[in-house]
């Protein structure tokens, strides 16, 4: 009999973390390989998970209502196949390895694990960390010692107090902190971040030095833990492995006020829009676009479209335009991987929706945008925004967007200077198309003042690989094709 473990999943490049909200099989249920097992909410999707493997629920280590970071283990089955530990459900490839308790046998030593840095991102942060999205190094933990501290042979309660997050080792190895001495508080006593944290800010001081070897060469002197603790009046912030403190303003709270704790959605939301601030150097371009053709065109099309239950709005038209402009202008459609630029090959297009009322902001992915046509465009797009409201959108949904599209004039801005969604590298922001008096040429070349359907586009973009230059040719594009958008096409 073997077990393999069911890990938390990560739904999207931006997710940390998921809360486990009911379990579908109890202990002791027979289950079949990718049957549902349990449900979770994040702060972007709600999801069924399947069974990884067919087996006996054997073990359930999350129960129902709590909060885990990814990757975390959440139950067992047990299995007459040689399956292997650690092939939890939904878990990516290539990203940071599970801590899988079961794969750790008597007298083992934990296998490396990925560092954190460079693994998900915010309403699509993937891969960026404090030096600009570089790729994760690998760290092997410290392997277990026994109680004794001579490199005895670890009990299992000892090697499961000394698991934990690559993130955690990381910090412990800034601070020279043995893990085997902080008391941990998640699963089977895991060191979690907000255990290692607090075990170096009640330390006070500098840890002690370690007895340099023979002939090597004096350690660095290291500020005291103290000083790297948040210092009153701040608030730490983690930002994909590493984290950011920020002071806090004074805000006098009077008689009458309301005060409320940040949900999970606001708490997410503001660690990844620090984070992109923190990263790229954000710079917003603004054109004035003339939608009179787009309308024409829309009224004409909006029938044809109904009879096969589309609706047309202005959405698959600038779609369309932002294709053909990524098309011409691939630097757009990049990501910054350290100091590498990777042009995607696809252009898979983020649509943000509001949902909730307005209250929150979910970035569902049109995959393959550039092999739509415009009832292709139109169709994605409604179906992404209905599945974003219902709350149905499934994990491939929410990632692997290269340029995200979000429309503040459907509220009524003129324009907006969004926040890029990382590790993008550029974000759109439509205004509203409403009727404005301009200035127009007549056939005989005469200036005019006419009423015009017009819109304001906000380009925000990042400095450090696209120049303004580049950002103005990219929105003339996007113009050139919105005001003689070919029917042709459509």
């Amino acid at each position: 009999m073997s077990k393999v473990d069911v890990i938390m999943p990560q739904m999207g490049e931006s997710i940390a973390e998921g809360t486990l909200t009911k379990w579908l099989k109890s202990e002791g249920d027979e289950v079949e390989r990718d049957e549902d097992l349990f449900e979770i909410s994040t702060d972007k999707v709600d999801a069924d998970i399947p069974a990884p493997t067919a087996g006996v629920l054997a073990e359930i280590l999350v129960q129902e209502g709590e909060t885990v970071e990814v990757n975390t283990v959440v139950a067992r089955i047990e299995t007459e196949a040689g399956a292997a530990a650690g092939a939890g459900s939904g878990a990516p490839a290539g990203d940071e390895e599970a801590p899988a308790e079961a794969s750790a046998r008597e007298g083992a030593e934990e296998p490396a694990a990925v560092a954190a840095g460079g693994g998900g991102g915010a309403a699509g942060g993937a891969g960026a960390g404090p030096g600009g999205g570089g790729r994760p190094g690998r760290e092997t933990a410290p392997p277990a010692v026994g109680g004794d501290g001579a490199g005895g042979v670890a009990t299992r309660e000892e090697r499961l107090r000394t698991r934990s997050t690559p993130l955690v080792r990381k910090i412990a190895a800034e601070h020279e902190v043995d893990i085997g001495q902080v008391e941990g508080t998640g699963i089977s006593g895991r060191v979690t971040r907000d255990d290692i944290l607090s075990f170096i800010a009640s330390r006070g001081e500098a840890p002690a030095e370690r007895p340099a070897a023979a002939g090597a060469p004096a350690a660095k002197e290291r500020p005291s833990a103290a000083a790297e603790a948040p210092a009153p009046g701040t608030m730490r912030v983690p930002i994909h492995g590493a984290s950011l403190d920020i002071r806090i303003p004074d805000v006098p709270i009077r008689e009458g006020d309301r005060v409320e704790e940040m949900n999970r959605v606001r708490l997410r939301t503001m660690e990844h829009m620090l984070m992109s601030k923190r990263i790229s150097a954000h710079v917003t371009s603004v054109s004035e676009i003339d939608f009179e053709r787009v309308v024409k065109l829309r009224r004409k099309l909006k029938g044809k479209f109904e009879e096969q239950g589309v609706k047309l709005t202005y959405g698959p038209f600038i779609m369309k335009a932002v294709v053909e402009a990524l098309r011409e202008y691939p630097i757009l459609n990049a990501s910054v991987d350290g100091t590498r630029i990777v042009y995607h090959r696809n252009i898979n297009l983020g649509i943000a929706v509001a949902v909730n009322d307005g209250k929150e902001l979910i970035v569902p992915v049109l995959k393959d945008a550039d092999r739509l046509s415009l009832m292709g465009l139109a169709q994605g797009a409604n179906e992404l925004a209905e599945k974003a409201r219902s709350k149905t959108l499934d994990f491939d949904d929410i990632q692997g967007g290269t340029f995200t599209i979000t429309n503040v004039g459907v509220f009524g801005n003129l324009f907006g200077t969004p926040i890029i969604n990382q590790p993008q590298v550029a974000i759109l922001g439509t205004g509203v198309i409403e009727k404005r008096p301009v200035v127009i040429e007549d056939d005989l070349g005469n200036d005019a003042i006419a009423i015009r359907h017009m819109a304001y586009f906000g380009l925000s973009y990042d400095h450090r690989v696209v120049d303004g230059a580049m950002a103005a040719f990219w929105l003339n594009k996007v113009q050139e094709v919105i005001e003689n958008f070919p029917e042709e096409t459509v």
